[in-house]
Order: structure tokens, then sequence, then C-alpha cells
């Protein structure tokens, strides 16, 4: 991403007009879906406008992605360090389907709020809460320890008919 403002604004209109192509919408159906006129749509993949964090939030619905994506692209925040961009690297597999791109970035929001909040919590509480795991006053487990891992196994036991929405193949069942 290019440090000039004017090349920054070109590069967000380039990013969301490729999410746009990724995710096989027209113009006119992103604009109905963000709430946002045709014209200024366009004027900002065009790198002509520059959108409020607000339209940006609103198009990142509509694409269903993150708003910190579009924002780190918009320069409004930093880019995450070290951490790789995988909701943009699922959203961009042209091996998938959509709704299979959409399921993989719900859950890995899922876990990375798990995670986050479970940091929060361990910071919160010091070292005495990972001393208090093995006493009498221990915390509650987290959601992976307290079997949060049932319903994707009871998911890929289920019939393929019963588990599969909307005709989608399964690759896990061929065994």
């Amino acid at each position: 991403m290019s440090t000039d403002p004017k090349d920054r604004w070109l590069d967000l209109g380039s990013f969301i007009r490729e999410q746009r192509g990724s995710a096989r919408l027209s113009l006119r159906r992103l604009s109905e879906l963000a709430g946002i006129s045709n014209p200024y749509l366009s004027q900002i993949e065009r790198g002509l406008r520059r959108p409020s964090a607000e339209i940006l939030q609103q198009i990142a619905k509509a694409l269903r992605i993150s708003a910190e994506t579009l924002y780190v692209q918009a320069g409004i925040l930093e880019p995450p360090s070290g951490s790789p961009d995988l909701p943009r690297a699922i959203m961009a597999d042209q091996s998938i389907s959509e709704e299979q791109k959409q399921a993989l970035v719900r859950i890995y929001l899922s876990f990375r709020r798990d995670h986050e909040a479970e940091q929060g919590e361990q910071g919160e509480h010091g070292e005495q809460g990972q001393q208090g795991e093995q006493g009498p006053g221990a915390a509650a487990p987290s959601r992976a320890e307290a079997g949060a891992w049932e319903e994707p196994e009871a998911a890929l036991s289920a019939s393929p008919a019963s588990a599969e929405p909307s005709g989608a193949t399964s690759r896990l069942t061929t065994a």
C-alpha cells in the first residue's frame, strides 16, 4: 500500500472493486446492500471520493468482510503487526464457493473474538487467573475446553443431505 494519500484512495477503491468481484456482486447490487448511491460507490472505487469510517463499515458489511480490513486499506487503522489477513485470503480463493468462504470467515472471526476475550480476561486477572485454574477457585473453562468442538463434530456425523445447505457438496464425507 502506498504512503501517498492519493494513491491510498486508489488502492482502497481497487481493493473494494476486487472484493466486489470476488463476491460476484454488481456495482448496483453492492450499493443497494451498503445503502449508498451507485454513483458514490463508483467514485469510491475509482479513488475519487474519501469515504467516512461509517460508509466503509456499510461497504464491509455488504461485502461480508471485516470493517477493520477496509479501515487498514483506508489508512484509518494501522495494519496488525505480523498477523496475516486471513479473511482476505479466504475471500480471494476461487476454488471454494461464496457460501463456503463466508462460513470459513465467520468461524475464523469467531475464534479470534474468543481468543481476544480470553486474553483480556487473563490480563484483568493477572497471574492469579493462571494460578487459580488449578485450585478450588478455578476459572470457567474456555469455549474450546467446554466442548465447543462438539457442534462441528455433530455436523460431520450428520447425514450429508441435512448437513449441507443449498446443494453444496461435502469433501469431508469421502473416506
